[in-house]
C-alpha cells in the first residue's frame, strides 16, 4: 500500500495533481449554484426598487 501511495517516487507531482482535479471539479459543481443565489438576490432588489419607485406618489400630485 505504501508503495502505491508514493507512486513510484512521483508522489510529489501527482497527489497534487489529483487535489487541484478535486478542487475545480467542486468548483464547477458549486459555481452555478453561488451565482443563480447572486443573480436571485440582485433582480428582488431591483424589482422592490422598481416597486417603490412605482407607488411613491409625485411631489406635484401630493400638494394639489
Amino acid at each position: 500500500m505504501t508503495h502505491w501511495l508514493a507512486m513510484g517516487g512521483y508522489a510529489a507531482y501527482v497527489w497534487p495533481a489529483y487535489a487541484v482535479f478535486f478542487a475545480v471539479l467542486v468548483w464547477d459543481w458549486l459555481a452555478p449554484a453561488f451565482r443563480k443565489r447572486r443573480i436571485t438576490r440582485e433582480l428582488r432588489g431591483r424589482i422592490a426598487r422598481e416597486q417603490t419607485r412605482n407607488t411613491r406618489v409625485p411631489r406635484a400630485e401630493a400638494s394639489a
